[in-house]
């Protein structure tokens, strides 16, 4: 049985909108790479895991210092797909009408008319999400787990592809708010940027002298491809023993010595489709255990708390998971396994 050919327009070239294999997502994810890496240098590893957590239809959460091209990073993957990009400043007295929206009565019409707040977007930006109160903190949640928004009694539906790119500083604990870990549990992945190489900071300024390089970024894909590259990365292919794999490195975390609270089958959920999309990034139609180990701290360091008494010891979240990652044993899988029965 033969796959139906790919769509073609009028002039017999392959419809932008056509993605159906693996391969069409690894290709996808090399031109929005390439063209994001015309604005921002440096951060390949980066890009490569807001990819994979956007097509998993996940949300993400950068923790670092100010000035380390975060928020270009969010507007440059959105001017890439031709998405709409909305940021939110996150301070005190935000409310959370601010981000949802509010009811406005009209006068003309003697009726309440909704407008709609920040959240309604595809790309949202919540920058220092911590400094926000947990009332407004949580006005997010409903976005982020169901991509809608209830406001006034009204459920509204949110246009996919939608991601939240947070963004909270690590170093500045005075007025924040931390976010509770039934909130980080929402995001699915966490890392920082980090500061860029002498020899990246070089090419960075000869790329600013004239403008910032974000504002010339021309699209290279579309929502409608990022949609379908949503519906391709669930068919990949998951061998049992890399199952297996993936659900004991979970179980580790629930009898670890040093965590107090491991993850959730939420976590086991985020590494399987993190796992999918890791591989189809790759242009690969299965993952394989080091699709797993390249998205398992990410994925993983947030969602599991370290004992009092450890971090006492200076033990963190990052060392526990790389120990435990370290002590499973690995599966080998050869090329006739990773093909589905």
């Amino acid at each position: 049985m033969t796959a139906n050919p790919p769509r073609t327009n009028p002039d017999g070239e392959r419809s932008k909108s056509s993605l159906t294999t693996p391969q069409d997502v690894g290709n996808l994810s090399k031109k929005i790479i390439a063209n994001v890496e015309e604005a921002i240098v440096g951060k390949r590893k980066q890009l490569i895991l807001s990819l994979v957590t956007w097509f998993s239809g996940g949300h993400v959460l950068l923790e670092d210092v100010p000035g380390v091209a975060k928020t270009m990073l969010a507007r440059a993957l959105a001017r890439s797909v031709g998405c709409r990009f909305k940021r939110v400043q996150c301070t005190p007295d935000l409310l959370p009408s601010d981000v949802t929206g509010t009811s406005i009565f009209n006068q003309k019409t003697g009726e309440f008319e909704f407008r709609s707040g920040p959240v309604f977007t595809q790309i949202l930006l919540a920058d220092e999400i911590n400094r926000a109160t947990p009332r407004t903190q949580a006005s997010l949640l409903e976005a982020m787990a169901e991509s809608r928004v209830t406001a006034d009694g009204v459920t509204h539906t949110l246009e996919a592809p939608f991601v939240v790119i947070a963004t909270q500083n690590p170093v500045d604990h005075e007025g924040t708010f931390p976010l509770p870990e039934a909130q980080l549990d929402r995001f699915m992945m966490k890392f920082s940027l980090g500061y860029p190489s002498m020899e990246e900071e070089l090419r960075m300024l000869e790329l600013m002298q004239h403008q910032h390089p974000v504002e010339t970024l021309q699209p290279v894909a579309t929502a409608e491809q990022i949609r379908a590259a949503q519906k391709v990365i669930r068919e990949i292919h998951v061998d049992p023993r890399v199952r297996q794999y993936l659900l004991q490195i979970v179980a580790e975390t629930r009898q670890h010595s040093d965590i107090a609270l491991g993850g959730s089958p939420r976590a086991t959920i985020a590494l399987f489709r993190c796992a999918q999309a890791m591989a189809a990034v790759l242009g690969r139609s299965y993952v394989l255990p080091d699709d797993i180990k390249k998205i398992v701290g990410p994925v993983m360091n947030h969602r599991v708390i370290i004992r009092p008494e450890s971090r006492l010891r200076k033990v963190t979240a990052e060392k526990v998971i790389e120990e435990i990652v370290g002590e499973i044993a690995v599966p080998t899988i050869t090329p006739s396994s990773t093909q589905p029965l």
